[in-house]
């Protein structure tokens, strides 16, 4: 069964717009998940809403949303009063600015969803605007009701389709200044450095999502088949946690070598490796590992 879309409206380009329908380009499903269940009974938890004072569950039509405007003092909205609440961008997707999508810091992105034409009326206009932004190489800045909040979004052409990723508000970045503060101070030895560098060639690759898989949810579903099978559950060896090194010249030669680097020859450009001296230099003062 096709997804439902989580907003539907108008993708609007000056003076030219489109139905268009956005649909989530991630799940958030689990295969593994719980319920709370009564120990004594076996029957399942539900939660209810109680009155903070009385202590007494409120029943569904008595529940109402509050906004507090002082001490135990609270403002009353209705649902139908929320929804009346409209703006532009709950129904339209106005593209204010395009802009290069390398200038956006990926910290700043935050959740995708594919845009589509709504109806065959639509897909002229919806392919026109896409082919134009594929062939200048640029991303649109808009801005989006979603979820009862505007959010500045990021559109750019995804496949046959358009992709569109929500943008986080600059207030709700963190400065990396605040956490990095006083990092990149040390300067590294060139020669471990060159070594690192090494290690990282030997491990390139093409990204492959297919290759990713939950190895603590199967872990869990082995657990679960065990109980229910009256079996012991699975005893898993657990791995060896890392430790900082002391001696981090010798440890980027073992390294290096067991990714298929033979035995560590210095790479291209670097001094020679001298193992001897450079382990004495490692271990009369302690270096920090990444």
């Amino acid at each position: 069964m096709a997804p439902r879309p989580a907003w539907k409206g108008y993708l609007k380009l000056s003076l030219v717009s489109c139905a268009v329908e956005l649909t989530g380009a991630t799940s958030q499903s689990e295969r593994v998940s719980f319920r709370i269940i009564n120990r004594k009974t076996g029957n399942t938890v539900r939660r209810q809403y109680v009155d903070s004072v009385t202590g007494k569950p409120v029943s569904d039509d008595d529940e109402v949303k509050g906004y507090e405007i002082g001490d135990d003092e609270y403002l009353l909205v209705e649902e139908d009063e929320i929804e009346a609440v409209q703006i532009e961008s709950s129904h339209t997707l106005s593209i204010e600015s395009f802009v290069d999508r390398a200038d956006i810091p990926q910290i700043y992105f935050d959740t995708p969803y594919y845009v589509t034409p709504a109806d065959e009326v639509s897909e002229e206009a919806f392919a026109v605007i896409r082919e134009a932004m594929a062939k200048q190489r640029k991303a649109g800045i808009a801005r989006i009701v979603l979820y009862r909040r505007e959010r500045p979004v990021m559109i750019e052409p995804f496949d046959s389709g358009l992709l569109l990723t929500t943008l986080r508000y600059d207030k709700t970045v963190r400065k990396p200044e605040e956490v990095f503060d006083g990092l990149g101070k040390q300067k590294s030895d060139p020669e471990l450095v060159a070594l690192a560098t090494h290690i990282i060639e030997k491990k390139e690759a093409a990204f492959d999502p297919s290759g990713f898989d939950d190895r603590y949810e199967d872990a869990l579903l082995e657990l679960i088949r065990a109980k229910q099978k009256g079996r012991k559950p699975p005893v898993v060896q657990a791995a060896e946690r890392p430790a900082n090194v002391v001696n981090l010249f010798d440890a980027l030669k073992r390294s290096l070598a067991g990714e298929g680097g033979g035995k560590a020859a210095a790479p291209s450009g670097s001094k020679a490796a001298k193992p001897a001296k450079s382990a004495k230099r490692s271990t009369g003062k302690t270096r920090k590992s990444a």
